[in-house]
């Protein structure tokens, strides 16, 4: 039987994830409550949620939003926090059951570290955790017993193929890309796009850091670093494959030959509320899948020379270290510059490749080691950026 009122905690509550993620909770009230809400700086969707969820503690990252957060939310009883330390002291809320870190970028490292110690098993929509420090995370969540449950919708997909399978080895994984709103776009074109037509893509509603990546690939480079570290794969044991119809999520191929694939209709919601009351599914109305709206699917191979992303990403996985951390920190400050018009498209990998060059190569990182290397792999892409060093 399910738990009644799961607790939950959502850190990152007004982002596309942690929206659709309160909309689960709204749908499930028998089964789902939310104990503590965080957003970085909007601060009105914030209030809004608390006021409709009434959760014991909020947190506003942007110290300069505090008051007006806390005099919103004071009728309510509501403690109100302030400031990105904040987060780390919720995400070990005792009265939670289970951590949603739907955070961008690597800011989700250190709150997923004091959930993990606090015996919270994480939902997580966090994937710059496991592409920085994948290898002292898992190792961290073994440590403390914690489960790592998936929200991304192919690693969500992966997980769900392994259920019943844990006595049987795995051959390989093939992650399944919709090839984005540049699917066969030449180098030529990608050199002129701007940001409005990155951010149009053809499937999913998402935020628009995840918008740009799912463009240039890097996306799925990120997500390439994350199943090495969820699943215990090699390299050589993930393959990327194009499909631009977002209905086969992923597949597990194990060591007879024979595959397994989830499928549905692209909606982030399956997953969300898959990992929030796993191993229990739920029912609910979301829209059906029929095979008769999608008579074919098409696959390809996945284009790393035009992408250049892709390719930078499982390098950096190959290489090891503290590697994919330098890729992502340069990553997280090359979209940010490409959305203020700062960079263009293609110029975003060339920045990345740099950083990844210069920045001092640590084989063996520990946990102090992450943390100055994103810093300083921010600090030298962002210097490239404005000097325009490509």
């Amino acid at each position: 039987m399910t738990k009644q009122h799961k607790n939950i905690t959502i850190l990152g509550s007004t982002g596309s994830i942690g929206t659709q993620a309160l909309e689960v909770v709204r749908d499930n009230p028998g089964i789902f409550k939310v104990s503590v809400l965080s957003a970085l700086k909007n601060a009105e969707l914030l209030i809004q949620q608390a006021k409709a969820f009434k959760p014991s503690v909020v947190v506003i990252c942007d110290d300069s939003q505090y008051s007006y957060v806390k005099d919103a939310l004071a009728p309510l009883s509501i403690t109100v926090l302030a400031g990105e330390q904040a987060l780390t002291e919720v995400a070990a809320y005792p009265d939670s059951d289970i951590v949603l870190t739907a955070l961008m970028g690597s800011v989700g490292l250190k709150p997923t570290i004091a959930a993990i110690k606090a015996g919270k098993n994480i939902a997580l929509a966090n994937k710059e955790t496991l592409v920085v420090a994948g290898e002292y995370i898992t190792r961290l969540a073994a440590e403390y017993q914690v489960k790592i449950l998936p929200v991304d919708s192919e690693h969500s997909a992966i997980f769900q193929c392994l259920v019943g399978e844990t006595q049987n080895e795995i051959e390989k994984i093939y992650l399944t890309a919709s090839g984005g709103p540049f699917l066969g776009k030449s180098r030529e074109f990608l050199s002129t796009v701007k940001k409005e037509q990155a951010l149009k893509h053809p499937n999913w509603v998402m935020g628009a850091k995840i918008t740009i990546d799912s463009a240039s690939l890097m996306n799925k480079g990120l997500e390439v670093i994350e199943a090495k570290w969820l699943f215990n794969l090699e390299v050589d044991q993930i393959d990327v494959i194009v499909h631009p119809q977002s209905i086969i999520h992923s597949i597990v191929q194990f060591t007879d030959g024979s595959m397994k694939a989830q499928m549905g209709v692209p909606d982030m919601k399956l997953p969300i509320q898959y990992a929030l009351n796993y191993p229990d599914r739920l029912k609910n109305d979301f829209k059906r899948f029929n095979f008769l709206d999608y008579p074919n699917f098409s696959f390809q191979q996945a284009d790393m020379e035009t992408f250049r992303n892709l390719g930078l990403a499982f390098q950096s996985l190959r290489k090891g270290g503290n590697m994919p951390c330098i890729l992502n920190a340069a990553n997280e400050v090359v979209v940010e510059s490409f959305l203020k018009d700062k960079i263009g498209f293609l110029q975003m990998s060339d920045v990345i490749e740099r950083c990844m060059d210069e920045i001092k190569f640590i084989e063996l990182p520990q946990l102090d080691d992450y943390l100055e290397t994103d810093k300083h792999s921010r600090i030298l892409a962002g210097e490239l950026v404005t000097k325009s060093i490509v």
